[in-house]
């Protein structure tokens, strides 16, 4: 997708010494940086601070973790240990575990001389695959889009209500739940979007508003309560969110708030649909809700926001007092009969282990 007028991948190998690159994402809406990460401790660092975030993105940077520490060093400890350090970073995106199981399972196949170069392959592989899955994704939901358009009054706009940031910056290109957005808009779908702001740590103010207003897509920014009032008033048409981690009964494990506006979506009836690659289905677990570890971050992200100040510099502000403490669940789980429809790849599935089964028979046991 566009930055100005270049496209970017969200990360990518520098065609000139080989090294990967990534948007570091701490510093966006207001400073765009590229770094490199040159040792599997810069990806472990990236994955486990949040230079990099989203499911799909954290899976694509280990497989390059495992890549460079491949070149260094290609032998089969070398390789576990970096399976360890790079799993260890963050808990509940499963795409971390597909990929690295992925790369490790290839590797262990492969002899040590060639294990560098197939490595550097294979990463660029699941990049790649991720875009694509990305753009199918993106197609599924443009259906759905489109039969809400259809029963619109002339010149009206497809209102989506968003949650977190699951755009191209939280995957290697195109997003999952802004796919279906990206190719409404190039299908010249007239698209609104209401962007929840996603405290505590603000991916839909910061990155989601970034990425639309970059494009030029029209968006308004809101508080995460807000999302209620608006289907109360028949300004949300249809709520389309990310995952981290999808059981293989449909419950949904994404960025806290999401049940929140599961329930509202319910009680208003409207869709709520959940955009995800197959790779973020975690087809070992079944019960979302005693099954999926809840990673606790620091509390520095409650208690603390990131933002401009106005002389234009950037800061961490404090915005609790001295001595409270903040709780920080990064995540909730939606319980699968609140979901109208998870959209994958291969098309849109009932949220249920017999709705994901008739588009993956290949997982029936």
């Amino acid at each position: 997708m566009k930055v100005g007028d270049t496209r970017y991948r969200s990360i990518w190998r520098n065609a000139d010494d080989g090294k990967v690159m990534i948007i570091d994402q701490r510093w966006l809406p207001h400073e765009f940086r590229i770094v490199s990460l040159d040792g599997l401790d810069d990806f472990a660092t990236a994955i486990r601070d949040m230079w990099v975030r989203g499911a799909p993105l954290i899976g694509a940077t280990a497989a390059y973790g495992v890549a460079v520490e491949m070149a260094r060093d290609a032998s089969d400890a070398a390789l576990d240990n970096a399976w360890e350090v790079l799993h260890a970073t963050r808990p509940t995106a499963i795409n971390l575990r597909w990929a690295l199981d992925d790369m490790r399972s290839m590797l262990r196949n492969t002899p040590v001389e060639r294990r560098a170069d197939e490595a550097m392959r294979r990463a660029a592989e699941i990049c790649d695959m991720d875009v694509e899955t990305n753009r199918q994704i993106g197609l599924h939901g443009l259906e759905i889009l489109r039969e809400i358009a259809r029963k619109k009054g002339p010149g009206e706009p497809v209102n989506v209500l968003t949650h977190c940031n699951a755009g191209w910056i939280a995957t290697v290109d195109w997003g999952t739940a802004t796919s279906p957005i990206y190719q409404a808009v190039e299908d010249g779908m007239n698209v609104h979007v209401w962007v929840d702001e996603t405290r505590p740590r603000n991916q839909g103010a910061q990155l989601t508003s970034w990425e639309l207003n970059s494009h030029g897509i029209d968006h308004h920014l809101v508080v995460d309560n807000a999302g209620g009032h608006l289907m109360q008033h028949g300004d949300v048409d249809v709520v389309i969110v990310g995952t981290d981690r999808t059981t293989a009964s449909g419950d949904v494990c994404n960025k806290i708030g999401t049940y929140l506006k599961a329930l509202a979506a319910r009680d208003n009836d409207i869709p709520f649909y959940v955009a995800l690659p197959s790779s973020t289905i975690d087809w070992t677990v079944h019960d979302g809700l005693a099954e999926i570890p809840i990673e606790e971050r620091n509390q520095d992200e409650v208690t603390r926001v990131f933002g401009k100040l106005e002389d234009g510099s950037t800061a961490h502000v404090q915005i609790s007092p001295d001595g409270t403490p903040g709780a920080n669940p990064a995540f909730d789980v939606t319980p699968a009969r609140l979901v109208t429809g998870l959209i994958t790849e291969r098309g849109v599935a009932e949220a249920s282990e017999e709705g994901l089964l008739k588009l993956f028979p290949e997982r029936r046991r």
